[in-house]
This record gives C-alpha cells, structure tokens and sequence, in this order.
C-alpha cells in the first residue's frame, strides 16, 4: 500500500447527515472512496413562539449544546428573528470541536467542553464549574436521551430545535456498495443511524459484511445491541479521527 495514499482500495460508507460530507474531500485524497448514504437527516423544528423563546434565553446563565444540529436550527432562528450573539448574556457550554466551531462562527465564545466529546462525560464534569444552582438551558434535537436532564443536580430547561427524520431511500445504495467493494467500512455517529441500518440493510447482509466504525460510545453501544462488532471507535469522538483509525488498519478479509 502507498504510503501516500493509505485509504487506496477502501471505500468509507457515511451514514449521517448529508453534513457529514465535508470528510469526502479528505477521503478522496487519502486515495479512500467515500459514499454518502445518509440514514438520517435533520430539520428545524419551528414554533410561533420562537422569537419570544429567543428572549428568554437571557434568563439563563448557562446555554448548553450538544450538537451542531442543534446550532444550526439555533442559528436558523436567530437569523429569522434577527437576533445575534451579542443579544446573549449567559455562558456557552459544547460537546464536541463541530459544536464549537460552528457556536464560534455563530460569535459565540464557549466557556466549557468536557475533556470527551460525550453527554455523559459533560454531566461529571460540567457541576464544578457551572457555579452555585446556575440556571441552565439545553438547547436539543428531539432524540437527544435524557443524560443531561437526569444527570445534573439542577434544574434543566430544555428547548427541542431540531427534529431527526429516518431515510430509507438509501438502502440499495448501501447494499449495492457492499455486495460490489471488498474492503467496507461503515461510519456510524448516532443510534439513530444504527436503527435505520439495522431494519434496511443488516437483516439483508448481516453485521460481518464490513467492517464497523463507531464515533463515541453511546453510538459503539447501539450497534453491540444488534450484535455488531465495533472494530473501530477512535478515543477522540470526531470523524477525522475515524478516517485515521482506518488508515491504520489492515483490508477487511
């Protein structure tokens, strides 16, 4: 294999969001051939009460994101009701260098991001810095589970922004790809995606037809509830992370 092109021969399965198609560019460098199939998508979830909602986030001293999902329907919000950054007073909490990025293009400087990219992680590490009994407002998709809301010793508003729609238009797609590449590799980054595969495309070729990649351990988890081995699933929870476990690994038999 050339060093200089150590994804040549693999082809990388996305299942997310089309969003995730910023990685092909990298892929396709690296000699890797992407395909974008993705399970999922995401809409913002509006509300006539959208512009007074937006006002009511002053009252909180902490607003916390867990997605880029979520600061892209937040965004879509500020930009219809004319709001922007300077219009917020409380501190930013984010899960995840995306999150960050896209909070941060937005004028936002965020005050805290716990060490793994994880809603679990965050509810450990988010108390001893959030202050005394701060308010705090979640800003979520409508599957986002419950681990902030039962994990903090204080109260949690929530605010649901975005809705994640299934896709079953890409089954075949994804079915033609294994059946017709040998050396597969299929990136997951929420359980959302594993459901929909599971259902469309594992109970036709089964789990072992590829090799699986998982960002973060709720998602690693998902997947060995259906019985899938995860043989990839890189410490930081990034996608640029993944494509560099899989350079590093050998073709799939």
């Amino acid at each position: 294999m050339q060093s200089n092109l150590p994804l040549k021969g693999k082809t990388i399965l996305l299942t997310g969001t089309s969003k995730t198609t910023t990685i092909v560019d990298n892929i396709t460098a690296l000699g890797g051939h992407a395909i974008i199939a993705p399970l999922i998508e995401t809409c913002e979830r509006m509300d006539s009460n959208d512009a007074e909602r937006l006002h009511c986030v002053n009252q909180f001293d902490w607003i916390i994101f867990t997605s880029q999902n979520a600061v892209d329907a937040f965004a879509s919000k500020m930009q219809r009701h004319q709001f922007s950054a300077e219009n917020f007073r409380g501190k930013i909490a984010s899960i995840g260098t995306k999150t960050t990025s896209a909070l941060e293009k937005l004028g936002f400087q965020v005050s805290f991001m716990p060490s793994v990219f994880s809603a679990d992680i965050f509810v450990k590490e988010f108390p001893s810095i959030a202050g005394n009994l701060p308010s705090c407002l979640f800003i979520r998709g409508e599957k986002a589970k419950s681990t902030l809301k039962d994990g903090l010793p204080f109260v949690l508003k929530e605010w649901t922004v975005y809705e994640t729609i299934e896709r079953h238009d890409q089954t075949s797609v994804i079915i033609n790809c294994i059946h017709h590449n040998q050396d597969v590799t299929v990136i997951f980054a929420s359980p959302s995606a594993v459901d929909v595969y599971a259902r469309d495309v594992a109970s036709h070729v089964g789990w072992q037809a590829t090799r699986i990649a998982a960002i973060g351990h709720i998602t690693e988890a998902a997947l060995e509830q259906y019985g899938a081995t995860v043989n990839i699933m890189p410490s930081v929870y990034t996608m640029q992370a993944v494509i560099e476990e899989i350079m590093k690994v050998g073709d799939k038999s």
